[in-house]
Formats: C-alpha cells, sequence, structure tokens
C-alpha cells in the first residue's frame, strides 16, 4: 500500500512538472514536532526554458517563503528572497545551507511518512506565470539528504 501510494505521488509530481516543463526531483520537507510552527521544503529543479521561481505556497502553511543561507564574514545567515532563477538545462538545487522554501506558520504538525502539497509558481521572460503542484513527502527530523544523489549537478 505505501509503494503505491509513493508511486502515485510521484507521478503526480511528474505529470504536474511537466506542464511547466520543470522536472522537480527529490523533493522531501522535514517533520516537526508538535509545536512546532515551521519547517524546510528541499527539492532540485530542472526547468527546460529560462524561468523564475516567484513564488511558493501550500495549504499546509500560512506563508511559503524563499531563502537562501550563505556565508557573510564567519557568521551563516538566512533572508528571504524574492524569486530564484532557474536557467534552462541547469539543475538548481534547493537544500539547506543554500536555496530553500521555509514552512511558516504550519498549520499541523509534519509528520515523517506523510506527503505535503507545495505549489510553485514560475515567471516566464514575457511575464506570463504558470503555478505547478507536486507533493513534497515529509522525511524524518534526522533526515539527511545523500551527498551524491545529485552528484554533477
Amino acid at each position: 500500500m505505501k509503494k503505491n501510494m509513493y508511486a502515485l505521488i510521484a507521478l503526480c509530481a511528474l505529470a504536474s512538472s511537466a506542464f511547466a516543463q520543470i522536472q522537480v526531483d527529490a523533493p522531501w520537507a522535514r517533520a516537526t514536532v508538535p509545536v512546532q510552527k515551521t519547517s524546510g521544503a528541499f527539492m532540485q529543479l530542472l526547468s527546460a526554458k529560462d524561468v523564475r521561481l516567484v513564488a511558493a505556497s501550500s495549504p499546509v502553511a500560512g506563508a511559503v517563503e524563499m531563502h537562501k543561507m550563505e556565508m557573510k564574514g564567519d557568521q551563516m545567515k538566512m533572508e528571504q528572497v524574492d524569486g530564484i532563477n532557474l536557467p534552462a538545462g541547469k539543475a538548481v538545487k534547493l537544500a539547506s545551507g543554500g536555496y530553500h522554501f521555509m514552512l511558516i506558520d504550519l498549520k499541523r504538525q509534519l509528520k515523517a511518512g506523510d506527503a505535503v502539497p507545495l505549489t510553485l509558481t514560475v515567471e516566464h521572460p514575457n511575464k506570463k506565470r504558470e503555478s505547478i503542484t507536486i507533493q513534497v513527502p515529509v522525511k524524518p527530523l534526522n533526515f539527511v539528504s545523500q551527498p551524491g544523489a545529485h552528484a554533477g549537478h
């Protein structure tokens, strides 16, 4: 049963991402403890055309923000960004320590094994916008993405 659910989630992600010609690879969100109000979501995006990721939303969060973490001097800083460029044919990794999504004001606990819908909005150079919705699997609190999973990107 669980395998069928994951197959359906993967199929939905592929079908919805094909519309905007965005390939979504290895999406995941971090599980939360019961009182926690924020979490992060991570993935790799590959666009067939030059587009800009300009917004994200989810019914499980009051807001979804795009953030970037980077070293400034000897301190790691996190700040909200208004968009993320997705150059044609170049994979863009959204991962801890770089660009990522923050799910803010969570409406419920995110439990490992669940999946949460996440709608991504991209803007084309002609300012036309398209949205795609993917299902993001929730991973355990101690989950670490495999470093070799995207070798060469």
